[in-house]
């Protein structure tokens, strides 16, 4: 409880609110309850403070919503970022098996992804290529762009429902494939994948991981995995589509892109592709179609300085939108799950 002043009839007298009343709910849009937009009512209230003894009701929120925009509380550091996530998610984790570049600014707090502004990148979990992944993730808002630069989140208990039937049956009876292809100048080197310059250790996150792995010479790497199409809350119950099969699948990328890896690449050689489980093409209509889907469910919202966003990374996704000028969002993410069937490893010889 905290005390506010308030002029009555009688005179300045304390009044007493309760945590609860600290905030304000509602939602961007009238009648779309995603994501749940959550306001200080007064200046003084401090998001990491108030989240640390309200943790009960940002789970329910976030269990019932997917997704939690802080909005007016004044964060104005990586630090103040920090003080907050921790406040919910004391132990944030490291970013391990990485897919995309990202730059470490405070203790396991990461820059977005670092991708050229111009280009979109779609709708997706995040890590859901592992068979381990956050089940939340944070966003902080230190400056928006200057233009564009949205992080469109879809509800994907939504997106589920929206997928087209064939393309759900089709998946499920085959699983993904992630082919990945490590050095060569090309992507990420298998260095800054997996933390560290030890060909052993990487041995080791393979055979964990349940991942194919090759030497190839000259200081090159591939794996190949097979992973799940779908994803059950372990909380809620709720089945989602939860793969990067459309993020890692050739058609994602640019054309001139895709036109110029493949002339000099094998599809089972670019950098990174994905396939059926059974080693076959997914066609490229077909990829279209899932990020048609997640693009006809997501909300989009211009940032403000100062936003913090928390997703459940199974009841949502996120992506981004082009932007002009500076910008500069950071990310942190909590609770690593496991995924149940994921196989026990067999020990190292």
């Amino acid at each position: 409880m905290s005390e506010k002043p308030a002029f009555r009839a009688g005179g300045r007298k304390a009044v007493r609110f309760s945590a609860e009343e600290l905030v304000e709910t509602g939602f961007l849009v009238d009648g779309v309850a995603f994501p749940l937009v959550v306001r200080p009512r007064g200046a003084d209230t401090n998001l990491a403070s108030w989240a640390e003894g309200q943790r009960g009701l940002v789970e329910g929120w976030l269990l019932e919503h997917g997704a939690l925009l802080f909005r007016g509380f004044g964060i104005g550091s990586v630090e103040e970022f920090q003080q907050v996530a921790r406040a919910v998610s004391p132990d944030l984790l490291d970013y391990q098996e990485r897919a995309a570049p990202r730059v470490e600014v405070a203790r396991n707090v990461f820059t977005s992804t670092e991708y050229p502004a111009d280009q979109p990148i779609p709708l997706h979990h995040e890590m859901s290529y592992s068979h381990n992944w956050p089940t939340k993730i944070w966003f902080h808002c230190v400056q928006p762009a200057q233009s564009g630069g949205a992080t469109p989140v879809a509800d994907d208990r939504k997106v589920f429902g929206l997928l087209d039937p064939e393309v759900k049956r089709r998946f499920l009876a085959k699983k993904v494939m992630y082919v990945r292809n490590y050095g060569g100048g090309v992507d990420l080197p298998w260095q800054e994948v997996f933390q560290t310059t030890d060909r052993a250790e990487v041995e080791a996150y393979c055979r964990k991981a349940g991942m194919q792995h090759e030497w190839r010479g000259d200081d090159r790497l591939r794996t190949r995995t097979v992973r799940q199409v779908v994803a059950t809350h372990p909380r809620t119950g709720d089945t989602v589509w939860f793969n990067h099969a459309h993020m890692f699948h050739v058609s994602n990328l640019e054309p001139a892109a895709r036109a110029a890896l493949l002339a000099v690449f094998d599809e089972d050689e670019l950098p990174r592709n994905a396939f059926y489980g059974d080693g076959s093409r997914i066609e490229d209509e077909v990829l279209a179609e899932i990020r048609a889907t997640y693009d006809r469910a997501a909300v989009a919202f211009p940032w403000q300085q100062g936003d913090v966003l928390l997703l459940d990374n199974f009841l949502a996704s996120h992506g981004r939108q082009p932007f002009t000028g500076p910008r500069r969002i950071v990310v942190a993410m909590a609770e690593l799950y496991t995924d149940p069937s994921h196989p026990t490893p067999e020990p190292a010889p």
